[in-house]
């Protein structure tokens, strides 16, 4: 059975001053630049959640991996655009859709440093350049810990939120912070959206459930060895 890495990115920047909370989720531009050019260089495309599902249902076959970026930083679109671009790559950026043109506020509580989101311009120009954008809840809620009327209202919104700012469908969703239970997967489909990523670790293949999809995160620590090892081997799917 094909084994489908999905990768998770957040921020393509470099990192700040060691010490600082969370760096790992940092990916430098020049590192992300050399990941694409071996996938490529590999034979791989790398698609968007919308291109990549017909092989995650089976119905097609080939050498491909989707490409995700969590939280819609405007680095995405300064560093990572140009990139995909280059190698005839789509992505999926999930976005907080409350949060437009706003700061990662969610994460101030722990001492993260506040980096710009994008502007509905900024999808706009995202979107023009080939690429896909999800939700990822109104205000990047915690689902565990709210109501279900409130985790109804952040999932479904942010749907809604996005499809009239963009002006079509918005079919992809990503759980913020990798928090759910079996309820949210049930609201996301009722919300109407086609599938559901995770922060659990491994590679999708058909038999994964569509709204509960593991990925493959990488890091400012993942090298080029490490990152093959991720895409080509049953690396992830140990963890």
């Amino acid at each position: 059975m094909q084994r489908i890495p999905i990768l998770t990115y957040h921020q393509i920047a470099e990192a700040p001053p060691k010490g600082a909370p969370f760096r790992s989720l940092y990916v430098a531009p020049g590192a992300f630049a050399r990941q694409m050019a071996v996938l490529k260089m590999l034979g791989y495309r790398g698609l968007s959640m919308g291109a990549l599902l017909p092989y995650l249902r089976g119905e097609k076959s080939g050498r491909v991996v989707g490409i995700t970026f969590d939280d819609g930083y405007r680095n995405n679109l300064v560093h990572a655009l140009p990139v995909l671009q280059k190698h005839g790559f789509s992505s999926t950026c999930y976005v907080v859709s409350g949060l437009l043109g706003q700061t990662n506020i969610w994460d101030q509580e722990v001492g993260i440093a506040q980096t710009p989101l994008m502007t509905a311009t900024d999808l706009h120009a995202w979107c023009a350049g080939g690429q896909e954008v999800g939700a990822h809840t109104c205000n990047h809620a915690k689902l565990s810990q709210i109501s279900a009327h409130h985790s109804w209202d952040e999932i479904s919104r942010s749907k809604a939120e996005l499809e009239v700012l963009l002006g079509t469908a918005v079919s992809h969703f990503c759980y913020p912070y990798g928090g759910y239970e079996a309820s949210h997967v049930q609201q996301v489909q009722a919300a109407g959206f086609t599938t559901a990523t995770t922060t659990g670790r491994g590679r999708a293949s058909r038999a994964s459930a569509l709204f509960e999809l593991p990925r493959v995160p990488v890091l400012r620590s993942t090298t080029l060895p490490v990152f093959l090892l991720k895409l080509l081997s049953s690396y992830e799917d140990r963890k």
